[in-house]
């Protein structure tokens, strides 16, 4: 069966993290998002970070195994911003080139959720 639902974006993506502070210091100091303070409480810790027009969500509560689930944030020099990051002493992949023409990179964040660090034109 064939819907007609057609999404033009994503909004936030949510991420279990077991340090929220440690979390929104990785997130806002190395890749350069930005606290959003307009979360309301829900009863658990968390934090809204912006990334661009979207959002990245931190939950405290216990990681899931990593195996291939990520999320990925646009820069516009990957390049730069992996060399940056190298610099500061971070473990990130080389930058490859995808099968649709943009590049990727991947890190790490502390506690080990996957992020793809992407940049479209090249």
């Amino acid at each position: 069966m064939t819907t007609t639902v057609t999404p033009y974006g994503v909004d936030h993506v949510a991420i279990n993290v077991p340090d929220v502070p440690a979390a929104i210091t990785f997130y806002t100091e190395v890749l350069g998002l930005t606290l959003n303070g307009t979360r309301p409480d829900f009863g658990f810790a968390g934090a809204w970070l912006d990334a661009g027009g979207q959002q990245v969500h931190l939950i405290e509560l216990p990681i899931a195994p990593n195996v291939g689930q990520h999320f990925a944030l646009l820069y516009e020099d990957l390049a730069a911003v992996v060399a940056e990051l190298r610099g500061l002493g971070y473990e990130v992949s080389d930058v490859k080139p995808t099968s649709a023409g943009r590049l990727q990179a991947f890190i790490s964040d502390p506690f080990g959720n996957g992020v793809e660090l992407h940049q479209h034109d090249h």
